[in-house]
């Protein structure tokens, strides 16, 4: 089960820790990929005389605004680099394949080699409500941590009893995991009720529960429903406290109702346990204390043996996953799938940068990233001690490069690029405008560490994006007729932050700075800035090809902090998922040593 590579590094590195180190000097050197990785935000590409695209080398200029787009996305992602013409010959400068060449070299490679045996297909019925994606990642997945528990079985001579799933949602994979052919036990902990009703109601739909035969008191039982409600009658917690309070009223004694869910396993053995609460460590002293208690009740005094398991935990979620294989006796392995990694809180607060151009401190592009870098939150990013102590500093990513991260730029095709570069276009020339009316304000971040005053700096620094800002208004979707042209985008934004509720403190600066805008010069805006769309695509496809490396760095450091730990035999990332199925493919897997305590 062990792969041939505890990373998968497609360069040619000796080692996964000859990788890291590559890897490390890299982010925390190039000032390129600090620009492109955290320090642009397309929402003020307009709003400064010198726009982000000045940023980039002088000599990349001119071939990445007469090359087609879909030809640049091709070298950065598909071209055979050593086939493409070179400059003066109509390719691109050296010294931009060059930079092509180092963030393909420090990607880790996502190519997923599908199992050569047939895997179980899911039946009808547990597939229920599960979209193509889905199935895919929940077909590969069981069969692998199944495989998977039998490899620990064999390195550490324990037996993998239970699964945890992480952020089970509606319980998809537990679902898989405790029917046929795998039948095992799992532990699903949700911090959605809502999700734990849907997943209990998929498990009588799928056949893998079955609704217990309970004799009843009629009377008192509507007395007990009538307490619920209708919305409480598929809670378990709420009902069993209404039953508590019945049973007291009335004298009765209702506690073989209160164990009211399902009756699982009747056939197959499977077994399915919902535990509802959000988790804000790796600690699951609780968690195995509810399940330890269920076990008990059904005769079963053996040692519970678990793996920690997830398909895309959202943000923090993973590095609890990851935590609880050394917070835990019980947990003997993890196998995480991370995502939104925009969710993922910062250790060690915001980045510095030295070089000139990246002054003052790039984490204050817009409000939200300064106050997300400033948490300083011990359970974020990095993990590591090695990620966390890098050339004394560590390594920072703010929540502008994490967010960029989540993206799946290899999948992206003409007409998907068209209409997310016409979006962000739109949006940007929107803030130029709000800026000119005054709806926003320019804001200048200024260096803490800088001697000079505010008004000496001001005369020496240049008015770029990279030392100032403007006001972010977060608008999020509109209706789809609204991006039919720039005037339906502009009127429907004016019409959301004016009449919408959600916008409330944006009203009156509409009604005062943007109720009187014409046709006529929302038409003279988009005229005079229509040349520059180009920058905003490709700045773009420049950021999402740059933030493969972050996305690497996310699961190199959880990587590393199992490595780092003497409690863990084995750790390695690899591949599960079809990368344009499923973009965030790559799972951390953590296996702890049979003596660990």
């Amino acid at each position: 089960m062990l792969p041939d590579k505890s990373l998968p590094y497609t360069g040619d590195f000796s080692s996964g820790e000859e990788y890291v180190e590559e890897l490390l000097d890299f982010a925390t050197s190039s000032d390129l990929f600090q620009i492109l990785c955290g320090g642009v935000h397309i929402l003020d590409s307009f709003t400064m005389e010198i726009g982000h695209f000045t940023g980039l080398p002088s000599e990349w200029h001119n071939y990445l605004l007469s090359t087609d787009i879909m030809r640049i996305l091709d070298l950065f992602f598909r071209d055979d680099l050593e086939t493409v013409v070179p400059e003066p010959e109509g390719g691109p400068p050296e010294s931009l394949m060059q930079y092509v060449r180092t963030i393909r070299r420090l990607a880790l490679g996502r190519k997923y080699t599908p199992s050569k045996a047939k895997l179980p297909a899911l039946t009808r019925l547990v597939s229920v409500g599960m979209k193509p994606k889905k199935i895919h990642e929940v077909t590969n997945f069981a069969d692998y941590v199944d495989r998977l528990s039998g490899d620990v079985t064999r390195r550490t001579g324990q037996t993998i009893t239970h699964f945890v799933d992480f952020g089970s949602g509606q319980n998809y994979l537990g679902r898989a995991l405790a029917s046929k052919p795998y039948n095992r036990h799992v532990i699903a902990v949700e911090g959605r009720d809502t999700n734990v009703v849907a997943a209990r109601d998929l498990d009588l739909k799928s056949g893998l529960a079955i609704t217990p035969t309970v004799r009843r008191n009629k009377k008192l039982w509507m007395k007990i429903l009538n307490i619920v409600g209708p919305e409480g009658r598929n809670d378990p917690n709420a009902m069993a406290e209404a039953i508590k309070q019945v049973s007291k009223e009335d004298g009765a004694d209702f506690r073989p109702m209160i164990e009211l869910g399902v009756v699982y396993g009747a056939d197959d053995g499977g077994m399915i346990h919902y535990i509802s609460g959000r988790l804000d460590s790796g600690d699951l002293s609780d968690v195995i204390a509810q399940a330890e208690e269920t076990e008990m009740k059904q005769g079963n005094k053996e040692e519970l043996k678990m793996m920690a398991v997830s398909i895309h935990s959202c943000g923090n979620l993973s590095h609890y996953g990851i935590r609880s294989l050394l917070l835990n006796r019980n947990i003997r392995a993890v196998a995480i799938v991370g995502c939104c990694y925009n969710l993922v809180t910062e250790k060690l607060g915001p980045p510095t940068y030295k070089h000139t151009f990246l002054r003052p401190t790039l984490q204050a592009l817009n409000g939200r990233v300064f106050q997300e870098s400033h948490k300083r939150d011990p359970q974020g990013f990095p993990m590591s001690r090695k990620f966390s102590t890098y050339k004394d500093e560590g390594v920072r990513l703010n929540i502008t490069a994490r967010m960029m991260a989540c993206h799946a730029p290899e999948n992206w095709t003409r007409e998907e690029s068209e209409d997310f570069f016409t979006r962000h276009f739109y949006r940007a020339l929107l803030q130029k405008i709000f800026l000119d009316r005054g709806v926003v304000q320019k804001v200048r971040h200024r260096d803490p560490n800088d001697p000079r005053s505010q008004e000496e700096e001001d005369k020496e620094v240049a008015d770029t994006p990279f030392d100032s800002s403007t006001n972010p208004i977060i608008i999020g979707s509109l209706r789809k007729p609204c991006y039919v042209s720039f005037k339906t985008y502009v009127r429907g934004a004016i019409e959301k932050l004016t009449t919408s509720g959600e916008f409330k403190k944006y009203t009156e600066v509409m009604q005062e700075k943007m109720a009187d805008m014409s046709d006529e010069e929302i038409d003279e805006y988009e005229t005079r800035y229509q040349g520059r769309k180009k920058e905003i695509c490709v700045m773009w496809s420049l950021m999402g090809f740059s933030a493969t490396v972050v996305e690497s760095l996310m699961a190199a450091d959880r990587w590393m902090f199992l490595k780092e730990s003497d409690q863990v035999e084995e750790a390695w990332v690899e591949t599960v998922f079809d990368y344009k199925q499923s973009p965030r493919n790559l799972v951390v897997v953590g296996v702890k040593k049979a003596d660990a305590a």
